[in-house]
């Protein structure tokens, strides 16, 4: 099992830069950085619905279960 995060391609469509992102959601460019290269190991449910806000867009735009064979 594997989720890929597609935040990079949210960000894209919205014309947002990380830095922008993490300023308005409270959290480290580092941070995020792990996030977005999928390092990450969790992720708060406050994190993702303040992404998804800011973002306007729903979790399964940013979270995605790509099944491994």
């Amino acid at each position: 099992m594997r989720i890929v995060v597609n935040l990079d391609v949210m960000l894209a469509k919205r014309k947002m830069s990380s830095l922008e992102l993490a300023n308005k959601i409270g959290i480290t460019q580092a941070n995020l950085s792990i996030l977005k290269t999928g390092k990450a190991k969790a992720i708060r449910f406050s994190t993702l619905e303040a992404i998804c806000e800011v973002l306007d867009c729903q979790p399964g735009d940013i979270l995605e279960y790509v099944k491994e064979e």
